[in-house]
């Protein structure tokens, strides 16, 4: 007979039990959900809502079983439906009626509020930490390339020089903010909600801010039907792992290109390389092509967690089952991916021959000479119109604008000298954009000092 059924005549229908159950996907919560009881009945006791002897009891077979499932003793039923009614059946199947005391003054649905925000802080903590690697590895490849030229691009056409470490730096930029996002969700996944009820709270005088104490929580709720009925922390998180997904994805989607023939930028390790079942010379880049795919996967679990969400009354609804599959899937993946992109860009080769030459052409260095007439006295608008025609010129003769004569300078303008060589060495374009946030080796410098101090303050927050 269920924990609930009371109140029915006859057994539900087996297809309703294996459609209801949830025990398949939220058993992972098992830690959660028992020392979660742990807090509730010790709480209990102490405020003599039940006898602080009885208390003991639960408290010590609830450890009990704990042990025991993860000393991979126990199965759980699809029958019992979930792990909260499957841990409490196995607690009264060990210590009868006193394990029948445990559920005073609570609901399935502030339980079960309480377990995800339980799990979800430390799988917060975990992605944070699986960032800062990340973060730590592009600050290297940063501080190994400060010198590595290639082009950057607008438009996917060659643009201006810059530099690997200041590329890199820039994919630092956006996992800080994915870190940073991650710190502000948890400030709202760490509010106890047990205490709620059902909906309405309870009659019994529970102290909830000393079970928020016992498990580390910051805060309690302050409605009980929002309690129960709040799922936006993990809405939220879907929408950070998404966030996470979306810079890894156009991550891979570089490496990809920079990895293709045609490029030749970077190598992916034959670790993080697979080949072809009938073409022997392929060296396919699959999991960075892999990252990208899984992207589409952790967007469809924030779409469908806003989709489930959107139309229901308050306060809890079964419904709201379907947040599980979602935000398990979305940690999971991003928890997949993140140590394996961090290894596959540690271990990748870079060409820095080839990344200096894609830089010498397609004229990234014509703003340079625009910004040379400048600084000569000509007006910027005149002197874009001067290297818009000297480019012109260029592709018309197949020359760079490095090739150029002075005296094929002077012909579009007699204010060039021969200075301007040496202003638009790609070396130069780049050390003169020494300004904050620039490109050049002081600027990247200080970037990567800003960084270190960033990923340091994450880490001994953790």
């Amino acid at each position: 007979m269920k924990l609930w059924g009371g109140r029915f005549e006859k057994a539900t229908d087996k297809t309703v039990d294996d459609f209801n159950s949830s025990i398949r996907f939220d058993q992972r919560m098992y830690r959660q959900d028992i020392l979660g009881s742990i807090a509730h009945v010790n709480m209990l006791g102490k405020c003599s809502i039940i006898p602080m002897q009885d208390a003991e009891i639960i408290k010590n077979t609830l450890q009990d079983i704990l042990n025991d499932i993860e000393a991979g003793k126990i199965t759980f039923e699809i029958d019992a439906e979930d792990i909260h009614m499957n841990i409490e059946k196995i607690l009264i199947s060990r210590i009868g009626n006193i394990g029948k005391k445990l559920h005073t003054g609570r609901s399935r649905n502030d339980q079960v509020a309480l377990d995800i925000r339980m799990y979800l802080k430390e799988e917060i903590k975990v992605l944070i930490k699986m960032l800062c690697q990340l973060e730590e590895a592009l600050l290297s490849l940063s501080e190994k390339h400060l010198d590595t030229i290639l082009p950057g691009y607008t438009h996917l056409q060659k643009a201006q020089p810059i530099t690997l470490a200041h590329h890199m730096m820039a994919y630092f930029q956006m996992f800080k903010r994915d870190i940073e996002r991650l710190q502000d969700c948890y400030k709202r996944t760490n509010i106890m909600p047990l205490g709620s009820g059902a909906l309405a709270g309870t009659t019994y005088p529970l102290d909830r801010k000393m079970v928020a104490s016992q498990l580390d929580f910051d805060y309690i709720t302050y409605n009980s039907l929002d309690a129960v009925s709040d799922r936006d922390f993990a809405i939220e998180l879907l929408s950070c792992l998404s966030m996470v997904m979306m810079h890894l994805s156009r991550f891979c989607e570089e490496l990809i290109i920079w990895s293709s023939h045609e490029f030749s930028f970077v190598e992916m390790d034959d670790a993080f390389s697979t080949g072809s079942s009938i073409m022997p010379q392929k060296k396919n880049p699959d999991v960075a092509e892999l990252i990208r795919g899984k992207t589409g996967r952790v967007y469809g679990d924030l779409m469908g967690l806003l989709t489930t969400m959107k139309a229901l009354p308050l306060a809890y609804n079964k419904d709201m089952q379907e947040d599980k599959e979602a935000i398990f899937d979305a940690v999971d993946t991003v928890r997949l991916c993140l140590p394996v992109f961090t290894s596959m860009i540690e271990t990748m080769k870079i060409h820095k021959e080839n990344m200096y030459k894609g830089a010498q052409g397609g004229f990234t260095n014509a703003t340079d000479v625009a910004d040379y007439l400048v600084k000569k006295g000509l007006p910027f608008r005149e002197a874009h119109e001067v290297v818009g025609k000297m480019v012109l010129y260029c592709i018309q003769h197949n020359k760079s604008l490095d090739a150029l004569t002075l005296e094929e300078y002077k012909q579009c303008s007699v204010i060039f000298e021969q200075d301007v060589f040496k202003a638009i060495s790609l070396q130069q374009c780049v050390a003169d954009r020494n300004l904050d946030g620039g490109p050049s080796k002081e600027a990247v410098l200080t970037s990567i000092n800003i960084g270190q101090t960033f990923i340091e303050k994450s880490k001994s927050l953790l």
